[in-house]
């Protein structure tokens, strides 16, 4: 795995998830565009939203990812967070049936009770991507999807920028952040029984420009992914 301190081009002072989305989350949703994510998810062809019963809505965050399940049919969702402050925007916005503050890779949630498990840009803050497929998969009732929106090793890479947030007082602050190929998700979701069923790579375009103008050094390169696995019918 590369280690993302290879990269580092803007060297700002580094705080774990929880300190770092505690501070950053009564602005986040100000800051995270939604090309950025639900843009991706908008484009996928596999999933069928609307024949999902329960999905289970992983590093669930303020709840935008909720919001946007609820917006496309998904009957009934769960979420799963590490820090509280995001839980209690999520909890303000009234689409989860359920709301639990855990890890991700051990959620608490009932196994094999999901027709959908989702997680959006959390990945690069897991120092190892495989107790999240092994979760995901112990969710997953058979044939459901897994659906993963990540921010993109190669731009992590190319532009040296970690997950970061401006703090209070100006100041630049970065959430610890690991840099995962997208072969790293291929060996994980095949060694927890997942079958890839889609895959999309979202560009730095038009769309990114007008809300990044500086962004438009960047045009052309990936910046997230999204990717849709699926759990046969005979995996446990």
């Amino acid at each position: 795995m590369s280690r993302f301190s290879d990269f580092d081009t803007r060297g700002y002072r580094t705080v774990d998830v929880r300190t770092g989305y505690g501070a950053w989350a009564a602005g986040y949703e100000d800051t995270v565009p939604d090309v950025m994510d639900l843009a991706l998810l908008d484009e996928l062809a596999v999933p069928d939203w609307p024949s999902v019963r329960r999905a289970a809505d992983l590093g669930c965050g303020t709840g935008r990812t909720g919001v946007w399940l609820r917006g496309v049919g998904v009957e009934a969702a769960d979420g799963v967070d590490l820090t509280p402050q995001m839980l209690a925007r999520a909890r303000a916005k009234g689409v989860h049936d359920r709301l639990v503050e855990a890890d991700v890779a051990a959620t608490g949630l009932p196994g094999g009770a999901y027709g959908l498990v989702i997680c959006s840009l959390i990945d690069e803050h897991l120092a190892d991507l495989r107790p999240l497929y092994r979760e995901a998969a112990r969710l997953a009732e058979p044939g459901a999807l897994f659906v993963l929106v990540v921010f993109h090793p190669h731009f992590i890479m190319m532009s040296g920028m970690p997950t970061h947030f401006t703090a209070a007082d100006g100041e630049p602050v970065a959430i610890t952040t690991h840099v995962h190929q997208l072969s790293d998700h291929v060996a994980a979701g095949l060694g927890a029984g997942w079958q890839l069923a889609e895959l999309r790579e979202g560009l730095v375009d038009d769309r990114w420009v007008a809300v990044k103008p500086k962004w438009e050094r960047y045009r052309g390169h990936p910046v997230s992914a999204a990717l849709v696995w699926r759990k046969g019918v005979d995996a446990s």
